[in-house]
């Protein structure tokens, strides 16, 4: 079952939406969703990695090299 959501949009942005929907050949509605899945899987991954970056730290890991070394 689909929601539907109504939100306001500056012209210059609802312009530029329109534009790049066109280049695209999708709808405003899917470039829509798409950023807002891209937006919620952010933000989730920002809360999981500051919940993690005790115990990283406390591996002596401090950066995504450090990281990208210990498992690898």
């Amino acid at each position: 079952m689909r929601h539907s959501v109504a939100i306001s949009l500056p012209p210059e942005l609802a312009e530029r939406l329109d534009a790049f929907a066109e280049e695209e050949g999708t709808s405003r509605s899917e470039i829509v969703r798409d950023a807002l899945r891209r937006y919620l899987a952010l933000r989730q991954f920002e809360q999981v990695r500051a919940q993690v970056i005790p115990f990283a730290e406390a591996a002596g890991a401090f950066t995504d090299e450090d990281v990208f070394r210990t498992v690898s």
